[in-house]
């Protein structure tokens, strides 16, 4: 898989219209995009990144990431064998431990030692009957300890909500070999208000989550930055501005150690395919 240069981190690839998902994934790999990434906050979502293979020729297809409290290994591995034999090695299986409130909500006491618990699943990608190879997935990670479970047990690391200083110190700790593939959240507006009118909130549910406070803390933010969305912590994670700001920022992560830049374009209804927005980077990729 070449994971060379930028992606797309999308939710409405995941969640939206299927048939627009499937004229917007298509479009994007014309575009040059060299990776299209979909959350899984439940449902069926390898079903889905068959749907996203089966519309393109060449594009790698990530989850960013398959949330391993919602399925089994066994039943994994044997999905990802068939993509691969129907689809060729275009699967990028990012793996991941989510967030204590979000699994806790149906279940009390469920998420607890999420690093024993990434090792448990990736141990159960390597017994099942056809396993998912190593090269072929990679973990989100944060912390140090995922990092390095990340550096040894798969490809490497998706780390999601950072800034180009947490990569330059996400490579120290995965050395040279290892691929970083980080999200950038962005924003196409050269008006503060707007930008901070749009993403805002949207920051603000991610900071709710402990891993991502935590992360924010061990950055140098504090917890007064956390609470109150700071305009520092703000500008500092999203890049808003212009197509060269918004480029420039993904060259900073590349600059600091990142192998692959996924970019998240928000706009003011999450729903919508932001097609013109991509459009706009992808001419300034080009």
């Amino acid at each position: 898989m070449d994971l060379a240069g930028v992606g797309v981190w999308s939710s409405q690839l995941r969640y939206g219209d299927p048939a627009e998902a499937a004229e917007a994934a298509a479009e994007l790999e014309d575009l040059g995009f060299s990776a299209l990434w979909i959350p899984d906050v439940g449902g069926p979502v390898l079903d889905s990144v068959d749907h996203l293979l089966s519309s393109t020729k060449d594009v790698v297809i990530a989850t960013g990431i398959l949330n391993l409290w919602m399925h089994e290994p066994a039943g994994v591995a044997a999905r990802y064998a068939s993509l691969a034999a129907k689809h060729g090695e275009r699967f990028l299986l990012g793996i991941g431990v989510s967030h204590a409130p979000l699994i806790d909500a149906k279940e009390p006491g469920r998420y607890r030692k999420p690093l024993a618990a990434t090792r448990a699943f990736l141990d159960g990608l390597d017994a099942a009957e056809t396993p998912v190879p190593v090269a072929n997935r990679v973990l989100a990670a944060l912390g140090p300890k995922m990092l390095e479970l990340s550096a040894t047990r798969s490809r490497g690391a998706h780390p999601y909500l950072v800034t180009p200083d947490y990569t330059r110190g996400a490579r120290e700790v995965l050395g040279d070999g290892p691929l970083l593939l980080p999200e950038q959240t962005v924003l196409l507006t050269d008006d503060r208000d707007e930008a901070h009118t749009l993403g805002k909130d949207w920051l603000r549910s991610y900071l709710a989550m402990p891993n991502y406070a935590n992360n924010m803390l061990r950055a140098g933010f504090t917890e007064e930055d956390v609470a109150s969305v700071s305009d520092r912590l703000f500008d500092a994670i999203i890049a808003w501005g212009d197509e060269e700001t918004v480029l420039a920022r993904v060259k900073e992560h590349l600059d600091a150690g990142a192998d692959h830049v996924c970019v998240q374009v928000l706009t003011a209804d999450p729903r919508e395919f932001p097609r013109e927005q991509w459009r706009r980077l992808a001419a300034a990729l080009s």
